[in-house]
């Protein structure tokens, strides 16, 4: 038997000990990386979602910070984060709403239940829009500063503890 195989167990843990030590020191083992992160928002393709004012891909590039949320009514996580939206709303900041493969109906009657903070909506019925913005499921929220560059995208809900943690930095740095 050669002696050289007797090394390879340990040098292959070390390795391994390695890669996963190096994924612990992240900032945020947790956070998915953005592609997008200090680079354009893509672009919006997106239909009208009833009456209200529609989510353009202008509205992204005026001066101001804004958030842009990928939701849907059959997402329970959506539901749960909805009041982080609310108080992003009554923060004055602007919160764009795309809505993910839904049944407009159903989407409509979930702003109808729990009220609406966006202040334009669209569609992505495909999940066409949602692929180019590389989405991972819903829901998944994005801030944009006033040059319509992303500062943060956060997939899962907005809870209590990242709202503090994530969304209100990234807000601040936005301005």
């Amino acid at each position: 038997m050669v002696r050289w195989l007797l090394f390879l167990p340990p040098l292959l843990f070390a390795g391994l000990a390695g890669l996963l030590l190096a994924g612990m020191l992240r900032d945020n083992p947790d956070g998915l990386p953005s592609a997008y992160a200090g680079k354009a928002a893509p672009a919006l393709q997106v239909t009208a979602l009833g009456d209200g004012p529609v989510l353009t891909d202008a509205l992204l590039r005026v001066p101001g910070v804004k958030v842009v949320n990928f939701w849907a009514s059959w997402c329970a996580p959506c539901r749960a984060e909805h009041p982080r939206l609310m108080e992003i709303k009554a923060m004055g900041v602007p919160v764009y709403g795309v809505n993910y493969k839904d049944k407009p109906a159903d989407a409509l009657g979930l702003l109808d239940e729990l009220g609406n903070p966006f202040a334009a909506l669209g569609a992505d019925a495909t999940g066409r829009m949602g692929l180019d913005w590389g989405l991972y499921g819903v829901p998944e929220t994005f801030v944009i500063d006033g040059s319509g560059t992303v500062v943060l995208r956060f997939a899962g809900p907005i809870t209590t503890q990242e709202m503090e943690r994530t969304i209100l930095p990234a807000i601040a740095a936005a301005k």
